[in-house]
């Protein structure tokens, strides 16, 4: 299937749209969204296509975790400042 991100080349009325239904779902298979109605534009698109676009993201923090640099040798920078740092015990 190959999805037109042109502007379309026709709107459906909905009258339109429910008397040839069956048209209106071929073409949105076949071409892309199909466009329907003028006043409340709605657009019609394949399942398949929906669930992709609407599939949820995997968590900030879980995508990090699995993204983070493994297997280079990272050196710790010296601390040029003497201010302590919230949540660390430096005095063990």
């Amino acid at each position: 299937m190959t999805l037109n991100k042109t502007t379309p080349n026709r709107v459906w009325t909905v009258a339109e749209a429910k008397a040839r239904l069956s048209e209106v779902l071929s073409l949105a298979e076949e071409e892309g969204p199909q466009h329907i109605g003028i006043r409340k534009p709605f657009v019609m698109v394949p399942a398949a296509v929906w669930e992709e676009k609407t599939r949820p993201r995997k968590p900030l923090g879980q995508w990090l975790i699995e993204n983070m640099p493994r297997g280079t040798n990272l050196e710790a920078l010296e601390r040029s400042s003497h201010r302590p740092i919230p949540f660390i015990d430096e005095t063990g």
